[in-house]
């Protein structure tokens, strides 16, 4: 096999270890905030389980947002990637396991649980951005290489629902446990794979600098945040939503999260492939314009069978939109300022995230779910239609201009 093929698929390994410890976490999340000690007796942040658990997730996208820019920075700043995912996984394995332990130590409040969470999720970031990176300086093809990061994102988080949602049934603590493990494995392997980082050392400004000359990636940030808003949503919201509704328990609801991200992840590198095709404006522009009306259709669905089945299609939507969104950054990036690009995207979809919770958490607990679907939903929609004519004035991403690298 070719090297490169090779450390392809050792990188997408390393991205769906990442997201599958990440959300194992989700499906019993209120469960885990219980077990953390989230109650209002003890905390301001705690006085419903809907509250708890959203503060407990933006704690770890606050952290997302503050530090993977300063990962991609150092990266790009020293020609090196390798040394940088090694520490940032080993010790979001140590912040995992010091959030299991917590509920050992009576006197942490959920306070001090949220501030070992930030810490986590500061120290992962910079394991999940810089891997992507690596996967941009592969060659073969941008589509190829983000369609493989996605596949990896998708079965990561389809795969970690539902075994998320049984561990939570044996212990609510568990899946910290488990994730703080593959951490581990994560840094083990990330050290075997070759570092193809530009070598040339640049000075952090002239890193800023070069980026902030290309304003055209605004346009997949723009695109990243919104998609990652409507994770987040489902992460949070939709976990509630289906188990008030519908009656069903964590493991039902992992179940129902997989039927969404199953396709998202099977679709991802074919979907990428097609991309370096046919371009990235017909399947970021289309592709959410659709998405946001399958999230409507979730939210529309009268029984858990015909939700499950609109999950399926928005999965398949996600998948159309996501490899192509990636691969544009790496379109427009030069070679030495990926690991900043990515940051940026990756900041991007962060702060979509936390969006996802806060927007989506505030809207379903204040006009209820219908309410937040069709807010989410529609932005959805909105970004797509905006993004039309600066899409069609570009015509970035067409074959013709980004030649598929050997």
């Amino acid at each position: 096999m070719h090297s490169s093929a090779r450390d392809r698929i050792a990188l997408a390994a390393v991205v769906f270890a990442v997201l599958f410890s990440q959300v194992l976490l989700y499906p019993g999340i209120a469960d885990l905030v219980a077990a953390l000690g989230a109650d209002a007796a003890t905390s301001t942040f705690a006085e419903t389980p809907l509250d708890a658990s959203m503060w407990f997730l933006v704690a770890e996208f606050a952290a997302y947002v503050a530090f993977v820019g300063v990962w991609g920075l150092a990266s790009d700043v020293t020609g090196r990637r390798t040394p940088f995912i090694v520490a940032g996984a080993l010790l979001g394995a140590v912040g995992y396991l010091a959030l299991a332990l917590a509920p050992t130590v009576g006197s942490v409040s959920f306070e001090g649980v949220l501030l070992l969470r930030v810490v986590q999720g500061a120290m992962t970031i910079g394991a999940f951005s810089l891997t992507m990176t690596m996967l941009m300086d592969l060659g073969g093809g941008h589509g190829k290489n983000m369609g493989a990061a996605g596949i990896a994102i998708g079965l990561g988080a389809a795969l970690g629902a539902p075994v998320g949602g049984r561990l939570t049934a044996v212990d609510p603590l568990a899946p910290l446990v488990a994730a703080a493990g593959l951490l581990v494995v994560v840094a083990a392997a990330v050290s075997l794979v070759s570092d193809r980082a530009p070598g040339d050392r640049r000075g952090a400004r002239a890193v800023l600098d070069s980026v902030r000359r290309r304003p055209t990636l605004s346009l997949p940030f723009a695109f990243g945040f919104v998609d990652r808003m409507t994770a987040g949503f489902f992460a949070l919201v939709g976990t509630l939503y289906f188990q008030e509704t519908f009656g069903v328990d964590p493991a039902t609801t992992g179940l129902l999260l997989a039927c969404f991200f199953a396709p998202f992840a099977l679709l991802q590198y074919p979907m990428g492939v097609l991309s370096d095709r046919i371009g990235r404006t017909i399947p970021i522009v289309a592709g959410s314009i659709c998405y946001g009306l399958g999230i409507l259709a979730v939210g529309a669905a009268p029984t858990v069978a015909l939700a499950a089945v609109a999950m399926v299609g928005v999965g398949v939507l996600g998948a159309l939109v996501a490899p192509a969104t990636m691969a544009l950054v790496t379109d427009i990036a030069a070679d030495d300022e990926r690991g900043v690009a990515m940051a940026g995207f990756n900041l991007a979809g962060s702060l979509g995230f936390l969006g996802g919770f806060l927007v989506g958490g505030t809207v379903a607990g204040g006009a209820g779910y219908d309410v937040a679907f069709l807010v989410v939903g529609g932005l959805e929609i909105a970004i797509a239609v905006v993004a039309v004519p600066i899409f069609l004035r570009l015509s970035v991403g067409r074959q013709s201009r980004f030649a598929l690298e050997d």
